[in-house]
């Protein structure tokens, strides 16, 4: 099975050892990449100008609190997961930290393994939240609300159930070629009724529904064996 797409997380602490080396700590998962900003401003920059599935977060640095960049990254309406690394330990001083919008808060010093189970567990609540977007096309995907909208309209197209599990399927896939057979694995679990002439008829109306000319599709395209989504 191909490799599902590494989710990328952003961490930010003005400690520059401690960011480096979690984030090549945590790049030895495969399932992760990782950049490491060492200050506030080069968070929200970074932030703005790319894409992250999870943010990492210091409270104290010197230039801006934790807390209030994570305020102004959910009044600005970022939607990722937010967890804040903190060298305090009150109750209090979670309280702050949930009350700014962060989804989880861990307490220094930490061992990895637990960092990366609650990283994992936001990760798995967001995906499954109606705030998780993907980049499709032309397209922001909701697959929760099985809905694609256009990016620069509020003009929204609904999908099926089986549609929208075998988009999100492509998109894990990061751009390789899915085969007919994984697809039929993870949308109808190999139920035996179900063929791969049932797949081309579903992967046919969602063309219809997505492709600007479904005859010559761009976004969901046959490979030999299967099919690929164009990033």
């Amino acid at each position: 099975m191909d490799t599902p797409a590494r989710k990328r997380l952003l961490i930010v602490d003005d400690d520059q050892i401690l960011a480096d080396t979690l984030a090549e700590q945590l790049d030895l998962h495969q399932e992760f990449q990782s950049q490491a900003v060492y200050n506030a401003q080069a968070g929200l920059k970074a932030v703005h100008d790319q894409d992250f599935d999870c943010l990492i977060l210091d409270v104290e640095m010197p230039d801006v609190d934790g807390r209030d960049l994570c305020k102004l990254l959910r009044r600005q309406g970022l939607k990722m997961p937010i967890i804040m690394l903190t060298g305090q330990s009150s109750d209090a001083d979670t309280i702050l930290g949930l009350d700014a919008g962060a989804n989880d808060y861990v307490t220094k010093p930490f061992r990895l393994n637990v960092l990366l189970a609650r990283i994992r567990a936001q990760l798995r609540t967001h995906e499954l939240s109606d705030d998780a977007t993907f980049t499709v096309g032309p397209y922001n995907f909701r697959p929760s609300l099985k809905v694609v909208q256009f990016k620069d309209s509020d003009r929204k197209i609904k999908l099926t159930e089986k549609e929208a599990a075998i988009l999100k399927f492509l998109l894990r896939a990061n751009g390789k070629m899915v085969s007919r057979e994984q697809l039929l694995g993870e949308v109808w679990s190999y139920r035996t009724e179900v063929n791969t002439h049932t797949l081309e008829t579903h992967i046919y109306r969602l063309r219809q529904k997505i492709e600007s000319n479904p005859r010559e599709a761009k976004i969901v395209v046959t490979e030999q064996g299967g099919y690929r989504l164009n990033p």
